[in-house]
Order: structure tokens, then sequence, then C-alpha cells
């Protein structure tokens, strides 16, 4: 057997001092140190072997934090873990305490497409960091060789020359980052995505400063919902894309780990495109697609024959798994205007799921470090901008 942890972490804008990565927004060396030692400390708490990181600025900022956790690695270890002379050195609670530096671990960086490095206008990419190492060469997923054109048929009723439109998708708003990991005898595909936010788009005309819904002080609630509806459409197509590139790994046999932060809770539509359909229990009373009469339903061998077709491409939420073996009722990784959920998400394919007689392994827990959130709408509550704003996600998995 072969234990290892699967994470996903959102740092909150990492870069280094003195870069103004949104407008007005940089950290001083003071707050950029304060942030280092938050995240290279929750690096330390995490000792996960494979995590996947959003919102990167820069590779260079990302490297130093991961030299600061090994750095405090080795002084836990060396305080903590007794050296071959102690005859007690073998109790199980050393391993327990030991914290594995990531010294030999390979880190992918995938910066985004869209960051030229003009101050005030950077855009954030995303990173993987493994202790064992990658197979193969990193890919990254943002611009589309093809634009992805998404047409809208007409309604009943106005079908022939009516024009219904479509959705055209050139650049995901943020790279999506695949790697293939070697464990044990096994190798897994990751994934590592960050989708587009909630926050919406408002179209800027030609030559202006600002989009007239940016103007909050001539509010516009029709106009900033449109925006709502560009988000949510960008996003669930970005989505699409990312469930295209898991059934391809999926219909090669590979095992598959989607992780990153998806904007969107379990039950959104987004992530349910990503994480496929869930089968009907019986697919026998439902009328065929091509009925002629009103009993022409689904045969029992075509109804089990499109459950497993189903399965076979389906994820499964390792947040939810967990719920489902511990009786724990609530997960968060998010709290924003009195609103507590799972945006980050990590997925696993059917290969470690518990009722699967062929799985590969599977989850033995799952951890959320979530005690630093804090909902800043709330008029009490303390809000720590350096922090990041996602509860960072943990994954305990065991290869059979």
């Amino acid at each position: 057997m072969t234990d290892f942890t699967i994470a996903s972490f959102n740092v909150k804008n990492l870069i280094g001092p003195d870069k103004e990565y949104y407008e007005f927004q940089k950290y001083t060396p003071e707050e950029y140190a304060w942030k280092q030692d938050w995240m290279a400390n929750q690096l330390l708490t995490m000792n996960a072997d494979i995590i996947g990181f959003q919102e990167i600025f820069e590779e260079e900022a990302l490297r130093s934090v991961i030299d600061e956790t090994d750095a405090r690695a080795d002084a836990l270890n060396a305080a903590t873990v007794p050296d071959r002379s102690k005859s007690y050195r073998r109790k199980v609670i050393f391993r327990k305490l030991e914290v594995d530096p990531y010294t030999d671990a390979a880190l992918a960086f995938a910066p985004n497409v869209a960051d030229q490095g003009i101050a005030g206008q950077r855009r954030p990419g995303v990173a993987v960091l493994s202790r064992f190492g990658f197979k193969g060469a990193p890919e990254i997923i943002q611009d589309l060789p093809e634009p992805l054109e998404i047409p809208f048929q007409p309604l009943r009723g106005l079908e022939g020359p009516q024009e219904a439109g479509f959705y055209r998708l050139r650049r995901l708003s943020r790279p999506i980052l695949k790697v293939r990991i070697p464990i044990g005898e096994e190798v897994i595909t990751i994934f590592n995505c960050h989708l587009k936010s909630k926050l919406g788009e408002h179209f800027k005309s030609e030559g202006a400063d600002y989009a007239p819904e940016e103007d909050l002080t001539k509010y516009d609630p029709v106009g900033r919902a449109l925006g709502s509806l560009r988000s949510a459409i960008r996003r669930m197509a970005e989505a699409w894309v990312l469930r295209g590139e898991i059934v391809k790994e999926l219909k090669a046999g590979n095992a598959v780990a989607v992780m990153g932060d998806f904007n969107d809770g379990e039950h959104a539509v987004s992530s349910e495109i990503i994480s496929g359909e869930v089968p009907f229990k019986n697919y026998a009373w439902m009328l065929r697609h091509d009925a002629k009469a009103a009993n022409d339903r689904y045969s029992s061998e075509q109804s089990q024959q499109i459950t497993a077709d189903i399965e076979q491409v389906r994820l499964h939420s390792a947040e939810k798994l967990f719920v489902r073996k511990s009786l724990r009722d609530m997960v968060y990784t998010s709290a924003f205007g009195g609103a507590f959920e799972s945006i980050d998400q990590i997925f696993l394919s059917r290969h470690f799921h518990p009722d699967n007689e062929a799985r590969i392994g599977e989850m033995t827990y799952f951890s959320a470090l979530n005690d630093h959130l804090t909902d800043g709408s709330h008029p009490e509550a303390p809000y720590n901008k350096l922090a990041s704003d996602h509860g960072q996600i943990v994954a305990h998995m065991r290869l059979r």
C-alpha cells in the first residue's frame, strides 16, 4: 500500500514585494514577509505530497515560499524527530511528527498568457508541486487551438431562418495545468484549474475609461446582472473545456484527480459539467430517444449499459465522500456575504471510489484548513487581506 495526499491551495495573489498586481494593489516588504510566513506555516501543516496552487503571479515568489517551508521543516524535524542513537526512535508518533521537505520535489508553473507584466494589469497563473515528480512534460491549456463556438437552437415555434446566436470562446480566463504523476506503480493524471470568478464582466466601449455598470454612484442593477450572466457563461464554457480533457483521460483508462478553485459549489452547473452526470436509478421507464409509441422505452439491458457508460466517466467529490464516511455535515472553503460554502474542490475518478470493486485506491481522510477564514461583511469580523480568503483542502489517499 502507498499513502499520499492531494491538496488544493488558493493562495490569494502571490507576488513579490513592491509589485503592483492589480491597480493600486501591492505588498510592502513587510506585508510580503508576513504572507510568506503564513503560507509556509500552512504548507507545513498540510504536509501534502501533491499541491495545486491558484493565484500565482510569479514562479519566483512561490519557490521562495517553498524554500522557507523547507527550512522550517528541517528545523522542526531536528527538534522533534529523534536520531538513530535513541532507542525509542521507531515509535509511530515520530513518523507522524516528521515533515518531509520539498527539496527534491518538482514544480510546474503555468503562467497566464494574458499576463504581459504590466503593473496594475497582471493576471495570475496556477502551479502544481509534486514530491513524486512528473511523468512527461506538463501541459498548459488556455488558448484554444480552434475557437469554441456554442450554438443555440431556436425555441419551438421559431424554427427556420431564425437566428438563435452562439457563444464563442477563444481563451480561458486562467490556464488549466495538466500533469501526470507516478505514484507507486500507478500514474495519476492531475488537473489544476481556476475557473472564471463570479465577479461581473461589464462591457467597456472603445475609448471609454470604464464600463457604465462600474460606476456605483449610478447603480444599474440590470446592467450588473448582465455582467454576472457573462461571468457564468464563461465559467461554464471553461468547465466544458476541462470536462473534455478529463473524458479523454478516463477513456484512455487513466485515473484522474481534478483540483482547484471552481468559483462555484459542488452542485452548481459548472461543477456538474466537470464531474459529469449522475445516472438515474433506472432508465427502463424512460421513453427512448427515437420512440415511435408510448411504450417504446429502453430495455433493462440498455439501462444497465447507460448507467455503466455514465459511471465510467463520472468524477466524485472528495469532500462528499468524506462527509458520507465520517458523518460530518459541513465543510467550507469560502466565507463571504454571510455564505459559507465550498468553492475549492478535489474531484476523483471512479478509480478511487469505495463502491468500485476494481478501484486502485481510496480516500481515507479529508482535511480542511479554514480557521483563518472570516466573513469580512460581518460588522464585527476581522479581515486579513494578507492571508488567503480560501480554505485549503487535503485528500488523504491510499493505493491498494
